[in-house]
């Protein structure tokens, strides 16, 4: 695997179908400034361009995953408009969002290898890929309160949704840390790499496997399951039928069948 800068933000990788994004400020624990927004878009950008990529891992350098945003990128400067300047809105709506609404279209089922610390948006960052393996020693914590804001980067959506209501209640007021293994039983993530297994080789060996699966199929599970929190069962029962149909026509569902009716492992290729 060779890796290839973006920018010095972020590393951009490729090892067979898969894409490895690697976030590289490890001495502001990998904290997020505009420019590695902007860089984050740039490496799913170029996984997106290449066909060949069929899952993407996300994971970051040193001993942290993503510790949110760099505060220190916000002008608390003694002075006027001082309000004005510290909001933290514009950064969310111009980066944070679109960098969790980009995760959740992408064409590809993505993996988080959360190594270290998960804070603030950097554990919404973990929750938004699809699915999280955490090394033994990585903690999450939902830091907001501390500083007198709200999770924000689709914490308080994601939250509930893996967590219910009375945990998420609790982690998002009283901004304790996670361990690994409670975020696995609270289901916050899917799962913990051993103690001595590296959590990256673990996401690794996980997304080589999604990226010989039916990614049309992975992509349109993942639609069907975020919407299905909100949509009836007869609206949820007619959005089912309506993507068996459209996945009816596919390479892939065709290829399936027939490997299972000739009793050989199937072929797929994503289309």
């Amino acid at each position: 695997m060779t890796d290839v800068p973006l920018e010095s933000t972020v590393l951009y990788a490729e090892e067979g179908a898969v894409a490895l994004l690697t976030l590289n400020r490890p001495q502001a624990l990998n904290s997020f400034t505009r420019q590695m927004h902007r860089d984050l878009w740039d490496g799913l950008d170029r996984a997106e361009a290449n066909p060949g990529i069929r899952a993407l891992v996300i994971t970051g350098a040193g001993r942290g995953f993503c510790a949110g945003a760099d505060l220190s990128e916000f002008d608390f400067a003694p002075g006027p408009d001082l309000v004005e300047r510290a909001n933290p809105g514009p950064v969310i709506d111009q980066a944070f969002n679109p960098t969790v609404r980009r995760l959740q279209k992408l064409r590809m089922p993505t993996i988080a290898a959360v190594n270290g610390v998960a804070a603030g948006a950097g554990a919404s960052l973990a929750m938004t890929c699809d699915i999280a393996i955490a090394a033994p020693a990585a903690t999450f914590i939902q830091a907001f309160s501390k500083i007198g804001l709200v999770p924000d980067a689709g914490g308080t959506w994601f939250l509930v949704k893996r967590l219910g209501l009375a945990r998420a209640m609790g982690a998002a007021l009283l901004g304790d840390k996670l361990s690994a293994k409670d975020a696995r039983e609270w289901g916050m993530i899917w799962d913990v790499a051993g103690e001595d297994e590296d959590c990256l080789s673990r996401a690794m060996l996980l997304a080589k496997r999604l990226a010989t699966m039916p990614t049309q199929a992975l992509i349109a599970t993942r639609r069907l399951l975020h919407e299905g929190a909100t949509n009836s069962l007869d609206a949820q029962l007619d959005l089912e039928r309506d993507t068996q149909s459209a996945l009816g026509r596919t390479h892939d569902y065709i290829e399936g069948v027939t490997a299972f009716l000739e009793k050989r492992p199937p072929t797929f290729k994503g289309i």
